[in-house]
Order: C-alpha cells, then structure tokens, then sequence
C-alpha cells in the first residue's frame, strides 16, 4: 500500500509542498490523456486509497471526493486529441502534468511523478518513481483524480456517439470497441494514429 516515505524525504531534502501527479488514458484508442497533481496534507489518513487501476469504480468515485475535500490542492488537466497525434503521446502526456503542476492554487515546490520519465518542460524539481501510485499517497490520490476525471469525460462522449458504447469501454481497445471502429468508422474523438493497425494501414 501506498505511504507517504518519498514525500518525507522529500521534505528532509528542504521542500515544503510536494505534489504527487499521475495520469490516465495514455492507451485508449480515443479522448485526451488526462493528469492530475495532488498536494495531500502531511500524513492524511485516506483509507483503502491505492492505485486507481485496483480500485473498483464506486471506490474511485468515493475516494475522489474525500481526495478533493481534504487535498490541500489538485488540478486536473488534459493533454488534448490534436496535441496526441500532433506530438505523441509521451508529449501529451507531459503537456497535461505540466497543466496540472502548475494549476495548482498552492504551488509545490516539488513533484512527485508516476513512471520512469519526469515530463520535459517541467518547472519545478521532480523525482520520478516506477509504480508511484503503489507507492505514494500523493502518485495514488493524482491517479484516482485522473482516472475518474476521464471516465466521467468518456461518460459524456457516450451520449454524444451512443454507437460506439463509450461508457462501457471508456475508449481503450477492447474486443467491443474494435468491432464498432471497424463496423461503423472513427468518429471525431479517435485517435487516427492509434487505429492503424484495426482499420489497416492508409
């Protein structure tokens, strides 16, 4: 279970706000990547809060708002459709935990990065920890804010395209979802770039 050892230490080295930041939707075939940064109060006890990946939706859902009521800040950011296929998605991804750093009402001084790559362009110190959301509180909290914040935008993509069961899916790129891309096409939220191989190479 996550803890809070990399922000303490973090704090023994002279910052003082130290922000965890994830994100989710880096895979799916369709929709922005989101992250989010969260700044936690020292030694804030969220129970069950772990990885998002392990949680069950309802869980997230709860943990969301105990996350956004007591975080001492948060900011959920994007990393748009047109920047991923404009950029990549590794640059997406960095353009939305830069967003999300520096969103922040509070600003940290430090930040606490989920993988193995600190986002370029980052204007603060960082340190990046593989596995974070296991492994810190602040990486767990961004990766709850991040992934619920994108199911919910998924959410409203279904009732926009019903034909391609957003909601069921949340774009990333199983069986069903496949079959609707090729039964019915891309529609304006895919990613062109991801579809190569379902569609056949262009």
């Amino acid at each position: 279970m996550p803890d809070y050892s990399y922000e303490k230490a973090a704090v023994t080295s002279g910052f003082k706000l130290i922000c965890g930041v994830d994100e989710a939707g880096r895979g799916p075939l369709a929709g922005p990547v989101c992250a989010a940064a969260v700044i936690l109060p020292e030694d804030l006890e969220i129970p069950g809060l772990n990885d998002s990946k392990k949680l069950s939706e309802k869980k997230r859902e709860q943990l969301y708002d105990i996350i956004t009521e007591k975080a001492i800040a948060y900011c959920v950011a994007f990393g748009t459709l047109e920047e991923i296929e404009e950029k990549n998605i590794l640059q997406a991804t960095f353009l939305a935990m830069n967003r999300a750093i520096e969103g922040l009402e509070t600003k940290a001084d430090f930040a606490l990065i989920d993988g193995n790559k600190i986002p370029d362009g980052i204007k603060i110190p960082a340190a990046a920890i593989v596995k974070g959301d296991a492994k810190s509180m602040s990486i767990a909290a961004a990766s709850i804010l991040a992934k619920v914040s994108r199911d919910r935008l998924l959410m409203e993509y279904d009732k926009k395209y019903p034909e391609y069961q957003f909601a069921k899916h949340k774009g990333y790129g199983t069986k069903l979802h496949t079959d609707l891309i090729k039964e019915y096409g891309p529609c304006e939220i895919h990613r062109l770039s991801f579809l190569k191989n379902i569609l056949g190479e262009k």
